[in-house]
């Protein structure tokens, strides 16, 4: 799956939280679906913690 689908099925899944849900629903299904996205990243390896502290390894 590539980034295109994955962020057309995020939308739609946010999309669908919103109109059913509210906008409690809504930022659920958000915060749950960056906390997949940041696992998902850390599994692959892909997630480079030095973005978010400033530092950096070499």
């Amino acid at each position: 799956m590539n980034a295109t689908m994955l962020g057309l099925l995020s939308g739609i899944a946010l999309g669908l939280a919103a109109a059913f849900g509210g906008f409690g629903a809504f930022l659920i299904v958000l915060v749950l679906g960056a906390l997949g996205l940041l696992v998902g990243r850390f599994i692959d390896g892909k997630l480079d913690l030095s973005q978010f502290t400033g530092r950096d390894r070499g």
